[in-house]
């Protein structure tokens, strides 16, 4: 039976659309830019009449994208899969084993979720200078890990505090100790959580800003978002090859979203239909 009338479904699609154009906007303003020619002031959403698209080869070349996208890469790298693993064993300990201390330990993390970033680094650059890790990868690795723990353990421990504990009791019973108990049963049954973990903590590091251009000064060692403040000021004048390089930029995160936009659906979902 459908519930929902004529009118309701018009009034959702035109939010839809509304919705769409006003995400598509800018995107479609910067790409019109990036494809004038150089030297010239954009305006608008005009559409060039001769499209030069060879800007974003100047851009690339211009920003030095092959250094980046290994420097992301290596971040990347270092910090989602530490960081999802962690996360992982503390919700499983904090949301199934109920572990002792397990609510103080979880409250103490809440607060974390209230810490923003720029209140912490200012004391984050002399602790990394310290530690003589300025203007390394280091730098922004290991940052990043302890400031994503408390929403990615937030966020695993809301799956497994809603798996039925029969399943762990059927496994105790044919002699499954806690190590099997965690990989053998709960880590595949984690899978839709972990994987749409996975995909926001590699959006965060991708995009990270902040700590890229505060704790590194050479630019090819950041992110490649946090090299973005060195080629603005580089270019910052050339507003055609500078929209070319925010769109290269912006590029591996949205091809990203686009092939795991189902994994990710589907744990939001999942946690709606558990909550």
């Amino acid at each position: 039976m459908n519930l929902t009338t004529r009118s309701e479904r018009l009034t959702g699609r035109i939010f839809l659309i509304a919705l769409v154009v006003v995400t598509l906007l800018p995107f479609l303003s910067m790409l019109s830019a990036a494809l004038q020619p150089r030297g010239t002031v954009p305006t608008g959403l005009a559409w060039p009449t001769d499209p030069q698209w060879g800007n974003f080869v100047d851009a690339f070349n211009a920003a030095n994208m092959g250094a980046l996208l290994k420097s992301s890469a290596l971040i990347v790298a270092g910090v989602v899969p530490v960081g999802v693993l962690i996360a992982t064993m503390a919700g499983f300990g904090l949301g199934h084993l109920r572990v002792p201390g397990g609510h103080l330990a979880f409250g103490l993390l809440l607060l974390g979720l209230t810490l923003p970033f720029e209140a912490v680094v200012t004391p984050l650059y002399y602790q990394m200078r310290d530690l003589g890790l300025l203007n390394t990868r280091w730098a922004i690795v290991l940052p990043l890990i302890g400031l994503y723990m408390p929403f990615a353990v937030f966020w695993m421990r809301a799956h497994f505090i809603n798996v039925p504990r029969e399943l762990s009791e059927a496994a105790r019973v044919d002699g499954s100790n806690t190590w099997q108990l965690f990989w053998r049963v709960h880590v595949p049954l984690a899978r839709p959580a972990i994987a749409s973990l996975t995909i926001l903590l590699f959006l965060w590091t991708w995009n990270q800003f902040l700590l890229a251009i505060v704790l590194v000064d050479d630019a090819t060692k950041r992110t490649m978002a946090g090299a973005l403040g060195a080629f603005q000021g580089q270019w910052g004048t050339d507003l055609v090859l500078l929209c070319a390089g925010s769109l290269l930029i912006l590029t591996p995160t949205l091809i990203v979203f686009l092939i795991f936009q189902r994994q990710f659906i589907k744990a939001l979902l999942q946690g709606s239909v558990k909550g």
